[in-house]
């Protein structure tokens, strides 16, 4: 008899939360909010705004594959295999809580799957989650910095700011250990991740020193710098201009420099890890905060859940597929020609240098 397969408790949990939160969010919220009485919009909504909103969000998903492709020295994997190893991290990402660790660890493995070496995974990884997060921070400020003399503060902004300063501090704290004083990050990434399965504690130190290695020839290299950081900005900018274009479609043609404080606020305050990718919090700041731009209650509602209807629930069944092409058979056979021609490669660098 075929044994039922387990299922953990965290993505149990998980499930139970996602589904819990998306009765919430599109079946009790509108009802508190009297957003029954906005239905009509519905009827003068401009298709044409949504489709474009669906492609935006698609070109915002192709650049973050294509800022994980600028990082990874592994040429040999190609664009294709790239997206899908970041659908397959954005679905886990959106189901379990604190989504985003949960979403890294799946990538790295993914990646090393897919004959990518360990110390260049995890460089890829770790850089493009945290050049992402500070681009992010640089163009909430200056919008800020734009917004504040026509809008006032609020203090919420204090909030954002913070949290902002923590992840950058972090991030530097994190950078110099890595340069300067590697044995202290190497204990500190050995106890946080020592309970994770899959990773060998000799191998993960062995990525510690090559990723080291990485920061420092990262940090002399001003092109890869600079197109790192264009990917990271080119992934948000779309994002939000998708946002603008769902608001737009339904009435609504919101000044950028407020949509761009309203969504750089939810996005920079979702990283702390409350829910699934910041499932409830996005959507409860971006709401409010439309509306205090000037954006008619219903449109703001309706503008705000059909954007996370593509951006956070359509890439979950995505990423499902995607992880399985990813686990099929062929794929199997395919990695290992990768590994083998990797290894071939190395030999015969070493071979002509000897």
């Amino acid at each position: 008899m075929l044994k039922r397969p387990k299922i953990s408790k965290t993505l149990r949990k998980g499930i139970l939360l996602f589904l819990l939160i998306l009765l919430i969010e599109y079946l009790v919220i509108p009802e508190l909010t009297g957003f029954s009485q906005n239905l009509y919009l519905l009827k003068k909504v401009k298709l044409n705004y949504l489709i474009l909103g669906i492609i935006l969000e698609g070109f915002s998903l192709f650049a973050y594959a294509r800022l994980e492709k600028a990082v990874l020295t592994e040429p040999k994997l190609n664009l294709f295999t790239i997206s899908r190893i970041q659908l397959s991290t954005l679905a886990l990402s959106h189901i379990v809580p604190g989504g985003s660790a949960a979403g890294t660890s799946l990538g790295y493995k993914l990646l090393v799957d897919n004959g990518v070496n360990g110390s260049d995974a995890g460089f890829a990884v770790a850089t493009q989650g945290m050049g992402s997060a500070l681009v992010l921070n640089l163009l909430l400020w200056l919008s800020l910095l734009i917004s504040i003399p026509e809008h006032g503060f609020n203090p919420l902004y204090w909030l954002a700011a913070l949290a902002g300063l923590i992840l950058i501090a972090s991030f530097a704290v994190l950078i110099l250990l890595f340069t300067t004083r590697k044995d202290l990050a190497e204990r500190a990434i050995i106890w946080l991740t020592n309970k994770i399965s899959f990773l060998d504690q000799i191998q993960l130190k062995n990525i510690i020193e090559k990723v080291s290695f990485r920061l420092k020839e990262f940090s002399r290299d001003k092109n890869l710098m600079l197109r790192t950081s264009g990917w990271a900005g080119a992934n948000w900018v779309l994002d939000a201009a998708s946002l603008w274009t769902f608001v737009a479609a339904f009435g609504k043609n919101e000044q950028p420099i407020n949509l761009m404080v309203a969504y750089g606020l939810a996005y920079v305050l979702s990283v702390i890890p409350i829910t699934p990718g910041g499932l409830g919090v996005v959507e409860g700041v971006l709401v409010p905060f439309l509306v205090g731009f000037g954006t008619p209650k219903g449109i703001a509602i309706l503008g705000v859940l059909s954007y996370r209807l593509i951006n956070f629930w359509l890439p979950i069944p995505l990423g499902a597929i995607a992880y399985l092409s990813l686990k099929v058979p062929g794929a199997s056979k395919h990695r290992k020609a990768q590994e083998l021609d990797r290894l071939a490669n190395t030999y015969t660098h070493k071979k002509n240098r000897g």
